[in-house]
This record gives structure tokens, sequence and C-alpha cells, in this order.
């Protein structure tokens, strides 16, 4: 399978971090942060330099990740506001480095998390953030029709924080979006932080509708609203990895799997923590040479 890793996982001094994924055969370079910089921040000469690199090494872009749309409220925000086109205008630079480097993707994240979407019994009187997943759909759908203008992919992340925060939201959000350029990032591990397994349910519900994977492992304490990252495989998606792995290869996903390092062990950093890490995911997901 197409796997690889955020590079800023690794380091972000952009060539050091292609010059480890080199060491550990991965072809696939999802882009976040790159030296100083944001991936929707570079200008076109540092955009160049990193098509030039990536070149060198054939290497290929999995995905443009800015953090568009992260933590904005859906309940107070119109297309017409200004954040919104400040954070749309973002996107779209991003969608043209996209093209610059080849990639298929670009994501955006989740807006801000409203806790109770649906209810009935009472609760869609008393608890249900009224009206949050149409304002939600609203917002999304002008991103949507940017990717379909520029013929790529937009992939929305489900993470812990943004409103499609399960798999199960994330399929119900791909199913009233409708469109062939819109698909889900699925992030298991944030998923599992609001009590869902993996597998088979979480894969189950969104196997239809996967754009791109990220990996990593965590241990959760949900009522303290205390997580703490750990190595691939010590924590509570360690039931879950190799069967993921084995079932996205069955059914021919088609889709890249990154490895997010964010682990950092203690007395170390996050290099660190990918070195700990690698070995165990390729084995999982993928199977690039290992060099050892």
């Amino acid at each position: 399978m197409k796997i690889g890793v955020i590079t800023d996982g690794i380091s972000r001094d952009f060539e050091h971090a292609l010059e480890v994924m080199s060491e550990f055969g991965l072809q696939y370079a999802e882009l976040q942060f790159l030296w100083d910089k944001e991936v929707g921040d570079l200008d076109a000469a540092e955009v160049k330099t990193v098509k030039d690199l990536l070149a060198a090494r054939d290497m290929r872009v999995s995905c443009i990740s800015p953090h568009c749309f992260s933590q904005l409220s859906v309940m107070n925000r119109s297309t017409n506001d200004a954040e919104y086109h400040k954070q749309m205008n973002t996107f779209k630079r991003c969608v043209d480095i996209a093209h610059v480097l080849g990639s298929p993707l670009v994501r955006i994240m989740g807006f801000r998390r409203e806790m109770v979407l649906f209810g009935s019994g009472g609760a869609e009187h008393w608890n249900v953030a009224k009206g949050a997943w149409d304002y939600f759909l609203d917002l999304v759908r002008p991103v949507v029709e940017v990717a379909e203008q520029e013929d790529l992919t937009l992939v929305l992340e489900t993470e812990t924080a943004g409103m499609a925060h399960s798999a199960y939201l994330g399929a119900k959000l791909n199913s009233d979006i409708d469109s062939r350029h819109f698909q889900v990032l699925w992030d298991p591990a944030n998923c599992s932080f609001g009590g869902e397994a993996a597998f088979p349910d979480g894969y189950g519900l969104l196997k239809d509708c996967l754009g791109h994977v990220h990996i990593k492992d965590n241990r959760a304490w949900i009522s303290e609203a205390r997580l703490e990252q750990v190595a691939y495989g010590a924590g509570g998606m360690s039931a879950y990895l190799a069967d993921l792995g084995g079932a996205l290869r069955a059914d021919g996903y088609h889709g890249a799997i990154s490895l997010e390092s964010v682990y950092k062990p203690q007395g170390g950093g996050f290099e660190d923590g990918f070195r700990q890490s690698i070995r165990s995911f390729v084995r999982d997901f993928g199977s690039p040479p290992v060099k050892t």
C-alpha cells in the first residue's frame, strides 16, 4: 500500500525529514509544516524547492494538509464572514500548491465541535445545538465546490475537536455532501477518544468513502479529558492496527496511509518517537524495504 508520514512528525527541517523517510523506504510525504511555515504559507520559490527535493528522491506528495477552518464555530459564522474568507483563501492557495506538487488531496479541518448534534425525547429541545449540522454543511459545501472546479479531492479529517469527530459522522458527512470530489480523512485514534472502536466498527462505516488515513497510537482518559501519545502499538489502538492494515489491503484501498508521528518520548524528540514506531507501522500497513 501507499505508506508515508506527515513530514514534520520527523522534523520541520524538510530536507532532513526526507532523508529519514528515504532511510526507511517511505515514498509518500504528507505536507503540513515545513521549515518555519505551514504549507499554505510557502511562497512560489519555496514550493519549487519542495518539488525539487521530492523529485531528487523519487517521492510523491500524498496530501497537502493545512489547518484551514480548525476551531471555527459553525454557530456564528457564515460564508460572508471575514475569517471564513481568510481560511478559504488559504485553502485556495493550498489547492494551487497541490497542483504544482502533484498532490491528489487537500485536507481541511472540521470546524469546532458541538457536543450534541441530534436528539429526541426532549433532548432536541434542551440539549441539541439547534441547526449546527446544517450550518456545518453550508460552510463545507463552498469548499467542496472549489475542489470540484479544480478537479482534486477535498478530505476533511475526523479530528477530536471537530464536528465530524467519529467514523459515523464522517460517513454521514460524506453522504450529505454527496460529491465525488469529497472524501473523509480518517484518523481512528482521534475517533477512539469518543469511544468508537476502529475495527471493525469505524472501518466498516468509512471504507467506501476513505480518501486518506492517519495512523497513530495513544492512551485516553475520557472522563478526565486527558490524552497521552505513545509509540505505535503501545496504546488503545494496539488491538486494531494489524486487522485494520489487513482489511485495507484486502479491500484494495488505493489511497495513502500516513504515520502521524506525534509521540515524543521522555528525554527525546519527535524523530525519536518516529524511529520507535516506523518498523511496526510498515509491518502492518505496507511492505517497502526497511533498511537496518
